[in-house]
């Protein structure tokens, strides 16, 4: 590996995916560097998590198709944030419990396990609330909780499966300013699928939109498209691209909503 491609995280080359015999994506082509925010977009049933999948290498991918960094892209270099979360609601658990869930399976000694979770909690604005009741938090304050436990790990990506699904515009805010800090702070790479194309307007460098079996990956401007759009989702789209790299996308002709790549 060359010094110009320390970098590179993982690279996709005529990547095809799918279950069995039956393929989902194919022919992707992509390649994610480090401190990337990639949002991997397009409608329900298309293929989204078909490739979140392929990148954790749940599903089957010849090596000469998807290349991933051997250090960076690690099992324990990577953290992962569902779209809720999967314990019982019936067992008590402190904030404490629940975010030190996201160290099994990596080696630490107790000072060291100590300033991640007090990192973690502080990165997502939860130290104050260390002891208190996982599910006395709000939707919001659990999804943080999420992106902690992820945190945790100290990893050098973040893959997310719609976190922001089902959360209020406040919420929402506070979880996407997290993560924008993480990745100006500590230049945290993302995967983060989504079907909100508003939302990753506002947030990637990156966008991999996913539909009718392929993948149009890229500079977000370059992807985020009206007539790529238009085609996935079959509705009238409005993009604005600005000189600073800003794009803007509505839903619809009119008076498009301001978004930005920040």
């Amino acid at each position: 590996m060359s010094e110009v491609e320390d970098d590179v995280m993982l690279r996709a080359t005529g990547l095809s995916l799918g279950y069995g015999r039956r393929t989902i994506i194919a022919d992707v082509n992509m390649e994610v560097r480090r401190g990337q925010r990639w949002f991997i977009v397009g409608p329900n049933g298309q293929g989204k998590s078909t490739l979140l999948r392929g990148v954790l290498r749940l599903l089957p991918a010849p090596a000469a198709q998807l290349w991933r960094h051997p250090q960076l892209m690690r099992p324990d270099r990577i953290g992962f944030v569902p779209q809720r979360c999967d314990l019982n609601p019936t067992l008590p658990t402190t904030v404490r419990e629940f975010v030190m869930l996201g160290l099994v399976g990596r080696r630490a000694d107790r000072a060291a396990r100590d300033r991640r979770f007090a990192e973690a909690l502080r990165q997502v604005d939860l130290i104050d609330r260390i002891d208190a009741n996982y599910w006395s938090l709000s939707g919001g304050q659990r999804q943080r909780a999420l992106l902690a436990r992820a945190m945790v790990r100290e990893p050098a990506v973040l893959l997310l499966d719609e976190p922001a699904s089902g959360l209020d515009l406040t919420a929402e805010d506070a979880l996407m300013r997290s993560l924008l800090d993480l990745n100006h702070t500590t230049g945290l790479t993302w995967l983060f699928v989504s079907h909100n194309v508003e939302l990753a307007a506002r947030y990637a460098t990156h966008a991999a939109l996913v539909f009718d079996g392929a993948v149009h990956a890229g500079p977000v401007g370059d992807v985020l498209r009206s007539d790529l759009l238009e085609s996935a989702y079959g509705v009238p789209i409005s993009v604005a691209q600005e000189s600073e790299g800003v794009v803007n996308v509505h839903i619809g002709r009119s008076g498009p909503r301001e978004g930005a790549t920040q």
